[in-house]
């Protein structure tokens, strides 16, 4: 099946947001990784099969302007919240990847009745009970999407080979998750006391080899959420809808549709 995207740019707070939407049917919303992403994925054509998907670009991140004043996830949230308002969606499921996850748990905190389903694929924001979230500052920008895969060749079918304008771009969205996540690292103090308002059936993903964000994150998001699950992917790393796409498709699908 061929997939039709649509590309546009929203004026949210001063700042031209990147859009790519396709597909038709209940709106999914999907929020990127803080690697950013690639302009078309197996997984977003999976769900446009099914859904009317939404893939902004965070502001600062690949096609969107970058704001001066940004300086943490929930201004990225409390712009998303916008551009949805701006796009007209109603009745709006979540998929949020990793950095992107957090950015999603932020936006159902501030609106526990938001999203109809929330799905978080080893979401950052919470400080993980056991052990740490991977310090991509003492990596090189190659070396740390690498270590978000299981598969090393499912790298190669994702990026290939690697131009300097990947690299550029990995430097630019490492500056921006420096610019918003420094201190504490890549999680919030705040997030996990104010999750338990969340309304929104919740549905936790995570890599069994995610050498990125521990899973102790994970048990600890589910403690969090009023109403929250978890399933584990066998031989997947932190990028899993990168790496298993039609496996995390079918998660999110069964998930997003079940009455």
């Amino acid at each position: 099946m061929t997939v039709a995207w649509t590309d546009m740019t929203k004026d949210i707070a001063g700042c031209k947001i990147h859009v790519s939407r396709a597909g038709s049917g209940p709106t999914v919303l999907v929020l990127h990784h803080d690697i950013g992403t690639p302009d078309r994925l197996p997984f977003y054509d999976k769900l446009a099969e099914n859904f009317d998907v939404i893939v902004p670009h965070h502001p600062g991140w690949g096609k969107s302007e970058r704001p001066q004043w940004l300086r943490h996830p929930r201004d990225i949230a409390a712009m998303t919240t916008w551009l949805l308002s701006d796009l007209g969606a109603k009745d709006v499921s979540v998929v949020g990847l990793g950095f992107g996850g957090w950015i999603a748990a932020e936006m159902a905190s501030q609106s526990p009745q938001t999203f109809r389903r929330m799905v978080l694929v080893a979401p950052m924001g919470i400080k993980p009970p056991e052990g740490n979230i991977a310090d991509q500052a003492i990596v090189s920008y190659i070396d740390y999407p690498q270590a978000g895969f299981h598969d090393p060749a499912a790298f190669e079918a994702v990026f290939g080979g690697i131009s300097v304008d990947q690299l550029e771009q990995w430097d630019v969205c490492r500056e921006m998750s420096f610019r918003t996540a420094w201190k504490p690292y890549m999680y919030s103090q705040t997030l996990p006391h104010l999750l338990g308002g969340v309304q929104t059936p919740a549905l936790v993903i995570w890599g069994d080899d995610d050498r990125i964000v521990p899973i102790s994150a994970g048990h600890a998001y589910v403690k969090a959420l009023r109403n929250a699950t978890m399933t584990t992917v066998a031989a997947c790393g932190h990028f899993a809808e990168m790496e298993k796409p039609a496996e995390i498709g079918k998660l999110v699908t069964d998930f997003v549709t079940a009455s």
